[in-house]
Order: structure tokens, then C-alpha cells, then sequence
């Protein structure tokens, strides 16, 4: 089976498919003005529309990295996620606190996911 790239750029490309498993690549808020919270909500609905995308959706995630640049985040950014992940559905994670690309950026989210049987 062949890997399928989505929105390819010089150094990465925001998803890969293959073998029925979906990559991410880290996902970061467009708008850095925001607080944790906000950054958080737009990281998730920039994976619930990859997802969608692949045919996948956020109650298939099988693993998940987030990092945060300040564990102080971490109360405010958990209450986002809890709000979001399915119920019964939550993903393996791991959450560290990491230097980001960018000062402004509080929240980087990596998931990979399964498709949904065709």
C-alpha cells in the first residue's frame, strides 16, 4: 500500500497515510494571540478536520503527544481536552513541556489515528 502525503511542504507535510494508520504532524494554533485555552480549541479542531479528512475521527486517536511551553498551561489545557475527547475514548498521551518554535505558541498537539473500516 502506498503512502498517501497531504498538504506537503519543504520540510514536512501535515499528514501521511498509510496501511489504514494516520499520521499528524504537530499541529499548532493559527492565531498565537490567544490564551491556552483558545490556542488548545484551534490545535483540536485543526486535528478533528485532518481526521475527518482521512477518514478517521478523534474517538479512533491511538497515541498522542502534546506539548505545552509551561507546565502552568497544563490544569487550563487538560479542561479543553477533557471537553473534547469522547467519552470511553481517550488516547494513550503524554504531555510535556517543551521550548516551541515560536515564544507565542503555548500548545503543540501530535496524534496518530486509525481509519475507520471501509
Amino acid at each position: 500500500m502506498a503512502v498517501q502525503r497531504f498538504y506537503v511542504e519543504k520540510r514536512w507535510s501535515d499528514m501521511a497515510v498509510h496501511n489504514g494508520t494516520v499520521y499528524l504532524a504537530g499541529q499548532t494554533p493559527d492565531d498565537r494571540t490567544q490564551d491556552i485555552a483558545g490556542q488548545t480549541r484551534q490545535v483540536l479542531a485543526h486535528i478533528d478536520r485532518l481526521l475527518a479528512e482521512a477518514n478517521s475521527d478523534k474517538s479512533l486517536i491511538l497515541s498522542c503527544q502534546i506539548y505545552i511551553s509551561d507546565m502552568k498551561y497544563f490544569g487550563e489545557m487538560n479542561q479543553v481536552w477533557d471537553e473534547w475527547v469522547p467519552a470511553g475514548n481517550a488516547p494513550p498521551r503524554a504531555t510535556v513541556q517543551a521550548l516551541l518554535a515560536d515564544p507565542a505558541m503555548l500548545v503543540e498537539i501530535v496524534v496518530v489515528a486509525a481509519q475507520r473500516e471501509r
